[in-house]
Formats: structure tokens, sequence, C-alpha cells
């Protein structure tokens, strides 16, 4: 789809923001980023879209039955605060069923009454909601009184990674919530591929949206008059399948939901040309309704005059607190010492999760060190995600003599300052949608060095060196390049032109491509 710059009349847009539920980086970033930004556009009116991935929000009737209906409505609203914070996770509605796509056996064959009757549970609500939606009943977003609970709007989905200022921005929009769960949409949609070759994803009213705007393949179909946007991140579900958690639920339903998508008529705004090849690969029919909109950086991430004494605190203070591995600051404090004027160091900022590549970023380091680098430490940030394991065991040794810090939990500010003073940011990945980090060390001021997959050669452009993602020895051999003592022409020109490649990820580049989206979506 060719993107006009012209902006037409509103669009009236139902966000989805669930993704901001689940945590810091990646597509929760991108959830509040753009939010925030089309909230900043007059051409766009937003309501917030608040669902829990696998909670019901119990919250009653959304028609008063009071003789002082704002009263009801405000303890409506109250009750869907304290179900989203506090709800035990397993409940008699909402116990997990696991469901396995056609054809997939359990690995657990000795199933017990409880599972079966969560299993009959599911399928008689399968029945009743398809029949339901066969007789034109819709799920029913409700109104939430975000007004009064700004408070519990702003930390809850966009503290994370907004900046103070843009609360009464953000907070200040309508929102409506959505009681049933997200998982709960899928398994209805894979419990119906056991029954039916073209089961029917349940439907919700979206009367009086231009556009339901959902950043992951979305386990349900709009109202007449709605236009379904798809934020299509990755294939990763797809295509590395074997490198995600809870594989089997995870790939069946990102691939069924996104082939009902399709089948929908839905439209597909791509976070990368990379992304946007990949879901051609499995859908070419949808080629027609697909585009391209670079993810946006926050503008957190800029460069500034910091000193290097600063990241040895930042180290002290960040450390991962983990039994996994826990070390004894006494044994840190002499290299931390000897870095008080700074040290050379390689940083990785991901959670820790097997497509990631930290083994081999790694395994590279420890050659360089073994040869020709002997002081370069190595600092890695992030969270621990799915089979973190082998990689922390790896890291335990060298955590303990000092050469390695693990870190979590550091703030954007701080953060910067490690992507400034870093010899340079290190993007390993085996497979990506975009990768942020890379472009948060370029407008940080720092050097970045990646896997050469595609994503990365489109993303980062001349402002990287890439190496084999498969390769330790070439990682080593390019990392060593780019920091000896003849190379420091290629840094110089790496970081130059990572200032003018992280310029195109900023909101002003990237919010009137959204705004051409839109007026081109109207006219289709």
């Amino acid at each position: 789809m060719h993107i006009s710059p012209n902006v037409g009349s509103t669009t009236s847009i139902l966000f989805d923001l669930k993704p901001a539920l689940d945590g810091y980086a990646g597509i929760p970033q991108e959830t509040r980023l753009l939010f925030r930004g089309l909230r900043s556009l007059s051409s766009c009116d937003v309501t917030g879209l608040i669902q829990h991935g696998a909670r019901r929000l119990r919250s009653g009737s959304a028609t008063a039955r009071s003789s002082n209906p704002r009263a009801y409505q405000i303890n409506r609203s109250s009750r869907i605060v304290v179900a989203l914070r506090d709800m035990p996770a397993a409940s008699p509605g909402e116990a997990d069923v696991q469901v396995l796509a056609p054809g997939t056996k359990s690995a657990n064959s000795n199933v017990g009454l409880n599972s079966v009757l969560h299993a009959v549970g599911l399928f008689l609500l399968l029945q009743s909601a398809q029949l339901g939606d066969r007789l034109g009943r819709r799920l029913e977003p409700t109104p939430f009184a975000s007004e009064l609970f700004d408070d519990f709007v702003w930390r809850t989905f966009f503290s994370k990674t907004l900046k103070s200022a843009d609360k009464s921005l953000v907070t200040s929009s309508r929102f409506q919530t959505l009681s049933v769960s997200r998982k709960r949409l899928h398994q209805v949609g894979l419990a119906g591929r056991r029954w039916s070759r073209t089961p029917r994803y349940l439907s919700i009213n979206t009367h009086g949206s231009d556009v339901l705007l959902a950043q992951t393949p979305f386990p349900a179909r709009v109202s007449d008059g709605t236009q379904l946007v798809i934020r299509y991140h990755d294939t990763i579900p797809i295509f590395f399948p074997h490198t995600i958690n809870d594989s089997v639920f995870h790939q069946a339903s990102h691939y069924y939901a996104l082939q009902d998508n399709v089948r929908a008529g839905a439209w597909f705004s791509c976070v990368s040309e990379s992304t946007r090849r990949d879901l051609l690969t499995v859908f070419p029919e949808a080629e027609a309704r697909t585009s391209v909109i670079h993810n946006m950086v926050s503008d957190d991430y800029f460069d500034e005059l910091s000193a290097s004494a600063y990241v040895p605190q930042i180290l002290r203070s960040r450390r991962a607190q983990s039994r996994a591995v826990t070390a004894d600051l006494s044994s840190l404090e002499p290299a931390l010492r000897g870095s008080d004027t700074g040290f050379d160091y390689l940083l990785m900022v991901s959670t820790i999760e097997p497509r990631k590549n930290h083994l081999l970023l790694t395994a590279a380091w420890e050659r360089l060190k073994y040869n020709a680098m002997p002081r370069l430490k190595l600092v890695v940030v992030g969270s621990q995600g799915w089979a973190s394991a082998s990689v922390l065991d790896v890291f335990r040794p060298w955590i303990e003599l000092g050469d390695l810090f693990y870190l979590n939990n550091v703030p954007s500010a701080e953060l910067r300052v490690l992507y400034r003073h870093a010899a340079a940011t290190v993007c390993p990945s085996l497979a990506e949608g975009f990768d942020y980090s890379g472009i948060e060390a370029m407008r940080s001021g720092g050097v970045v060095i990646a896997s050469g997959i595609p994503v990365h050669r489109e993303i980062y452009g001349d402002a990287s060196a890439y190496f084999d993602p498969y390769s330790a020895e070439d990682a080593a051999a390019v990392i060593g390049n780019v920091l000896s003592g003849e190379s420091l022409g290629l840094r110089e020109q790496l970081r130059v032109a990572g200032a003018r490649v992280a310029a195109r990820y900023t909101s002003e580049h990237l919010l009137s491509q959204w705004e051409g989206f839109f007026h081109e979506l109207k006219k289709s």
C-alpha cells in the first residue's frame, strides 16, 4: 500500500492496550509510544481497550441497576482495577485449559478429572459463544471511568516507557474494558478447530470505531464499519517456534488468529520490510493490505555529555538480584575501583531467552579476552526470560571474577550512559522484528555491532558492523576489528552514521506516516 502524507478527516481508533501489561521493552514499549503518538494527533480520536491476557475482568453488567448510575459506574470501574491488580491467577471461570493444534497430542497422557471437567467447560463455552455469535450477540466493551483512576491507568499501562509530562495526555483518553481475557478468545478459536475446518472467532461490538488497532494477531472479529488493523511485529512464533516459551500454544494461537485476520480482510502495518516479507511468505494474498511503518524510539535516548566514571556506580546499584547469579560485592570491588575513570566493555541489552543469542556473544567475548583484549568487560542488561538457566550458568564464573556484570531494572537515564560509554553495543539476535537496543544506542551516541540478519541490515543500515550470528569466531573477529586501536576512524564513522540512521525512528518522523496510513485506509 502506498502511504500518502495527506491527512483526511478524524479517524476514531479503538487501541488495543493489552500488550502494555506485559513488560518494558519490545511490543509493550511500542504500544505505549504509539498510543501517545496517535493521541497527540488532531486527526485521530483514540480510545484505549483494556483487556487482561489471562484473567476475566469481573465487573458486573454494563447497565446500572441502581438509583445512582454514576456511583454504579464508579464502583464497576473500581472493581476492574482490583481485578487487574489482585485477582488470583486461577479461578473457576478462567482456569487455564490447554488447547492444542489439530493432531497434536498432549505430553501428559494422564489427564486428571479436573482437566477433563475444564475441557468440557471450555467446549460448552465454545458452543454457547458460537451460538450467540450466530444469533448476532457480540462481546460488549464497556466504559471505564479513567478520569477518576488516572493514577492506576498511568502506572499500569504507561509509566514504564513514557515521561511524566505525557501523563495528562494519555490518561485523559477514553477507555473501554473487555471482560473476557485474550487467552480465552484464543482458546475458543483454537478449540473450534477440533469441530470445524473454518471456525469463527468471536465477535466484538466495535460500532462507532473506524479502526481497531491491535499489536498482535487478534483472536476476534470486529463490527461492520470497523477496519481491523494489525500492527505486525514478527513471524517468530511461526518460523522460530523452538525459541519461544509455551511453543505449542503460542505457535497455534499466533498462526490461526493471523490466518483469520487475513481472511477477514485486516490490514497489516508491519514494523519492518523484513517482517512484511515474512508475513507474505505465509499469506501472499494479503500483499495489497500491507505496508511498513517502523517502530518509534523513545525520546529518553539522546546523546548527552556524561562522565564515564558514572558507569561503575550503575554497575554497583543495578546488579541483578538473582540466586542464579548472586556474587559477593566485595569480590567485584577491585574491578570497580580500578574502573573509576572508565573501562572498556561490550554492552548487550535484551531479555535473556534463546533467540537473543547471549551464548554466542559470551563465547565471542571470551575469545577476545583470551587473546588481544584481556581487560575487556561484558555488561548484560535485561530480565530473565524463559530457558535462561543455561545462559546464567555461563555468566556465573565470570561474574564472580568481576569481568561480567548482569544488570536489570536499569532506568533509561542510566541506560543512556551505558550506551554512550560502551566500546560497542552488540545486538547478536538470531531473529527480530525490529530490535530497539541498536537504535537506542545510536541515539545515545554509541557504536553498534549486530548480527547480519536481514532486519538488522534494514534497520541499522551502514551504522553497524555485522557478523555471522552462528559463528563466535566471526563475531569475535568483527568486534575485535571495530575495537582495535587501528579502527578509530571506523568507530567514529559508525557513530556519525548512527545519529543519522536513528533520526528515522523518532515520533516526529513516523507520525506523519501514520496519518497517511489512516487517510489511505479511509479511501480503500
